[in-house]
């Protein structure tokens, strides 16, 4: 049996795992009015606001240092096998969290869960790495990048409908379960990597493999194809382009995380909305995020199309992106109405969005694939401790319920991630061994 256009499955499949782990991990956060009133009723506001932020704080440490683990993980056992330890421990998590009793016992599941679902994004980067030529892996990173922005769109009124049939404590074995059922048609259908895999046609498998040389052009116009460059763990720390990923990721994605944790809080304190509340205007930031994940990787794909190298194609739509959020973050000082707040949400989202996608795939513009999960790990460590780094100061930030102070923080950090890809990545091209 040959199945045509097998790589668009298997991206459409990470993406349903992205999908997935984004209801997993916004279940806590959609169902905390109702859980804080369960099993701490006594404490004060900014008593319960300091739980939360505790509990996600060890959720995002679990998730830095998961994405390091799960980027050697998958390294080392492939793409396959790493999305099935990955989804499987996450989805056991989740339902462990209806047994959840207080503060300890739900940052041990929140910890086990932000390990495991760390593993969806060096494992997407790597899937896009074996799975497309360069010339498509912005589009590929971009639809599964959309996977998180649905994931948002779904969960939060998915799981306030939930909350009218269930307890909380039933929500999240309900979510959990998905997961498992996301593994059969995985199994079933990534077999193999591309070259060896029998349901690929012969044409696919060489237009895939054929994309992914890397070439170089000499001073005369000469092209010539790149040996790939897969360093050590030690060498790839010692490249400043390395460092370029690690600090413009650790820049740019606590502004994501911002919005994950806190849109359900934000309604619920500054505007009073309850769980059903929340669920009719907290998907509404998301659907922003979505159509700037298609943005970012078709504008991408149209740009290499055009004739713009990596080079030129990454740094635009990364700069574009954050130029988009900037503005946006500021007019978040004074929104208004719920509705205009949750529209310039959108508006960010969508900005953060367009240029993320860009910036996860910088890890396979510069390594070769047996490298890439590694990096693409470090970055994603990064990147969750500057969301942890973010997180543990909202609390303080917004202890008179003034959010501003936040914003302003994070249109700082698009402005750092935009230097971070300039200054420290001259050219975004294959790297090559030192001589």
């Amino acid at each position: 049996m040959k199945l045509t256009g097998l790589r668009w499955w298997v991206i459409a499949l990470i993406a349903l795992a992205t999908i997935i782990n984004y209801i997993d991990r916004q279940a806590l956060s959609v169902l905390w009015p109702d859980i804080v009133e369960e099993l701490f009723p006594d404490e004060s506001a900014l008593e319960r606001k300091q739980i939360y932020a505790n509990i996600s704080i060890v959720f995002v440490f679990a998730y830095a240092f998961g994405q390091a683990i799960f980027g050697k993980i998958f390294d080392w056992v492939g793409t396959r096998l790493g999305f099935v330890l990955s989804i499987g421990v996450w989805s056991l998590a989740t339902i462990a969290h209806a047994f959840a009793q207080g503060v300890l016992s739900f940052s041990i599941f929140r910890a086990i869960l932000g390990v495991a679902e760390a593993g969806n994004w060096p494992g997407a980067t790597k899937g896009n790495a074996e799975w497309f030529p360069i010339k498509e892996r912005a589009l590929a990173q971009g639809i599964f990048n959309s996977g998180a922005a649905i994931g948002g769109i779904v969960a939060i009124p998915l799981i306030a409908f939930l909350t009218v049939y269930f307890s909380w404590q039933m929500v999240f074995v309900v979510v959990g379960l998905v997961g498992f059922l996301w593994l059969v048609p995985w199994m079933i259908l990534v077999k193999s990597p591309p070259d060896a895999h029998p349901w690929i046609t012969a044409e696919e498998r060489e237009y895939i493999l054929t994309g992914q040389k890397r070439s170089d052009v000499d001073e005369d116009g000469v092209e010539s194809e790149v040996e790939e460059y897969n360093p050590s763990t030690g060498e790839l720390l010692s490249r400043k382009q390395s460092w370029g990923v690690i600090i413009a990721s650790a820049a740019i994605d606590p502004i994501w995380w911002l919005f994950v944790f806190w849109i359900p809080i934000y309604l619920n304190e500054v505007y009073g909305m309850d769980v059903q509340s929340i669920g009719i205007y907290g998907w509404v930031p998301y659907v922003g995020a979505m159509f700037g994940a298609w943005f970012g990787g078709l504008l991408a794909q149209n740009r290499l199309k055009a004739g713009w190298n990596a080079n030129k194609t990454r740094k635009f739509i990364i700069t574009l992106g954050c130029l988009i959020m900037l503005p946006s973050l500021l007019a978040m000082a004074n929104p208004g109405a719920p509705v205009t707040a949750v529209l310039i949400m959108a508006v960010i989202l969508f900005g953060f969005q367009t240029a993320i996608g860009n910036v996860q795939t910088l890890p396979s513009d510069l390594l070769g694939k047996k490298a890439v999960g590694t990096l693409a790990g470090f970055s994603g460590m990064a990147a969750k401790l500057g969301a942890v780094g973010l997180t543990s100061l909202v609390p303080i930030l917004t202890a008179d319920g003034n959010y501003t102070p936040a914003f302003v923080i994070g249109a700082s950090l698009a402005i750092i991630a935009m230097a971070a890809v300039w200054i420290l990545i001259p050219k975004i091209e294959p790297l090559k061994k030192p001589e």
